[in-house]
């Protein structure tokens, strides 16, 4: 059959998995009647929870092109820099990209990150402008900044020669004239056909093909997927693996192999050169893999990935309330699921303390590390997690210590530009570049440090009211900006283990905003909330009222407590300084001091002012 695999990218909500439900229900993939899950591929509960899609997945579409049916696989990517590691190796496999690009925002920084690479591959872009039905498109100015984002990226001439077609992915329909009839995808579809090539593979040469993602199956164990370069792929035959220089790993047989078909991974007997599929059967090959057929000598060329910028500290939950949530505590066992976890995943680093008893996880952002704490929440793990650290380099040439930087995007109504200029300033960016985005807007583009940027999402939010979106992108590395100011204000910490009392938050609340309710279990050394000033106060939030036989109706009024600060994970994380740690557990998130017995806090802080 003949067969054409493309890859849909675009920045985080610009549609690419709703145009992926509509390309497969009008290929007749979906039965007239039957019901199907909105956005179906983002199948993950988080994924469906946060409205982004986190791992990149393959699905295939048949479609009747002429006198010939032809075979379309589609890998649907994610969107968020941070899961940028998923969206690199897919692009081995296929052999052109649909950029879809919102028809308000525009080519935003994933559209350029993952265009960037697309180009460098040599593949050919066809171009959706979607969302065109929504009051504030302006697809004519879209197509304009997507051109000239090519020729910024060095696209070569065939590439800025690039096909475009309006479409409206919710409503089902593309057209290639902004005034043309608006009925369904066959226009999608056929640009497809004519525009990106078959697979360049050997069908005579040996079997060959190249591992790009991991997964486990409970039934299957671990299911390895990629593109066929060469050769057919059969049942039972046997294979070895070879690393990226050619060192053979192991030996095995194809146990199972699997194609994509429409949502499902159906099980078949062989299958062809250029064709997307999956198998099982192998032990300790893993992604950038080569599996091959046993006189295969020389692996397939694998692209490096982007290094991680951020890191954090796993470590085992040692707080009095440790085991009342989770199943799985010890050390062994989240070293275990962590490694497990970077086998699959290549853009997350894993590795183990000196004193072996706690590991660094080193990935891309915030969000990709938060993603990977709360999955293991969900599987019953209970955590203690340190602040993210950004990691330096030393610049070889000339010694000078150097700190990832990020590209920041941010959309904003004009009336909030000065205090989002002002925050960023005091995070060491630098501005690049202000214009107005139209209807009351301005786009603001930044360089900065990635630490200045832990934590500030949230505050960005606030800032803007919750109108403002910034997106960020892995620049580069520069020399190190100096210091930035963290949190101002201090913390107040429990010094007693028990439910707190209503009437002692009552009390406390003077002294700052509080983190937990009236009967939530506390414990010596947890924070209950913020000091209103800079420095750490130990409080008792159990003490309850002195019962008399006086009664006065000023001192029985009703305790009246304003509802506390609730934080998500990623707020938590960002929150704490170095000296905190965040416990998380199946039901809780908890903050609390990494030293939890006072004496022991004290005598650290004399040590680090004795320095």
């Amino acid at each position: 059959m003949d067969i054409r695999n493309i890859a849909i990218i675009a920045h985080v909500d610009h549609g690419k998995t709703t145009l992926v439900d509509q390309l497969l229900r009008q290929s007749g993939t979906f039965r007239a009647n039957q019901q199907v899950a909105e956005r179906a591929l983002d199948s993950n509960e988080l994924e469906r929870e946060r409205g982004i899609t986190i791992l990149a997945k393959c699905t295939s579409v048949e479609w009747r092109a002429k006198d010939h049916a032809v075979r379309i696989n589609i890998v649907d990517t994610p969107g968020h820099a941070d899961f940028g590691g998923e969206v690199e190796r897919i692009l081995s496999m296929v052999d052109g990209v649909l950029v879809l690009v919102d028809a308000a925002e525009g080519p935003l920084p994933q559209t350029k990150f993952v265009v960037g690479k697309a180009l460098r591959r040599g593949l050919k872009p066809i171009v959706v402008i979607n969302k065109v039905d929504r009051p504030d498109a302006r697809p004519e100015a879209v197509h304009n900044e997507i051109f000239d984002l090519f020729a910024l990226l060095d696209a070569n001439e065939a590439q800025l020669d690039f096909p475009t077609l309006f479409a409206s992915g919710r409503e089902g329909w593309a057209v290639t004239e902004l005034d043309g009839p608006r009925r369904d995808l066959a226009p999608l579809f056929e640009l497809i056909v004519a525009h990106v090539r078959p697979p360049e593979a050997d069908p005579d040469a040996p079997f060959s093909m190249l591992a790009t993602t991991l997964d486990y199956d409970p039934y299957l164990g671990r299911v390895l997927t990629g593109l066929i370069h060469s050769g057919i792929a059969r049942i039972n035959m046997p294979v070895k693996s070879l690393a990226r220089d050619g060192k053979v790993i192991e030996q095995a047989r194809l146990t199972k192999l699997l194609a994509y078909r429409g949502l499902d991974r159906r099980p078949i007997e062989e299958a062809q050169a250029g064709d997307i599929i999956a198998v099982a059967g192998l032990g300790a090959t893993t992604v950038a893999d080569t599996i091959c057929a046993p006189e295969v000598t020389e692996a397939l060329p694998a692209d490096p990935i982007d290094p991680p910028t951020l890191a954090m500290t796993f470590s085992v939950n040692d707080s009095p309330l440790a085991g009342r949530d989770g199943s799985k505590l010890t050390s062994r066992v989240i070293a275990e699921r962590l490694h497990r976890e970077a086998e699959g995943n290549v853009a997350i680093r894993v590795r183990e303390n000196a004193e072996k008893d706690a590991i660094e996880v080193a990935g891309r952002g915030e969000l990709q590390l938060g993603v990977l704490i709360e999955t293991m929440r969900r599987e019953g793990f209970e955590l203690s997690i340190s602040r993210p650290r950004v990691l330096f380099r030393t610049d070889p040439k000339s010694g000078q210590r150097q700190e990832p930087i990020e590209e920041i995007i941010i959309d904003v109504d004009e009336e909030f530009a000065g205090v989002v200029i002002d925050k960023m300033s005091q995070r060491k960016a630098e501005m690049q570049e202000m214009r107005p985005s139209g209807g009351g807007k301005l786009r603001l583009s930044f360089l900065a440090p990635t630490r200045g940027l832990i934590g500030y999402h949230g505050e960005f939010l606030t800032d803007t009211r919750g109108s403002g979106v910034m997106s960020r992108l892995f620049h580069g590395y520069a020399p190190y900006k100096g210091p930035i100011e963290g949190r101002r204000n201090g913390v107040l910490i429990s010094n007693s283990q028990g439910p707190a009392v209503a009437y002692a938050l009552w009390n406390l609340e003077e002294r700052g905003p509080l983190f937990v309710t009236p009967g939530t279990d506390v414990y010596a050394g947890m924070i209950v909330g913020a000091h209103s000033r800079g420095t750490d106060l130990d409080v008792n939030p159990l003490k309850g009222k002195q019962l008399t036989n006086i009664r006065t109706t000023s001192k029985d009024e009703a305790v009246r407590l304003t509802p506390p600060v609730q934080m998500s994970l990623e707020e938590a994380i960002a929150y704490i300084e170095d000296d905190e740690l965040v416990e998380v557990t199946p039901g809780a998130i908890r903050l609390r001091k990494r030293l939890l017995d006072i004496n022991d806090r004290r005598r650290a802080n004399r040590a680090a002012a004795a320095e």
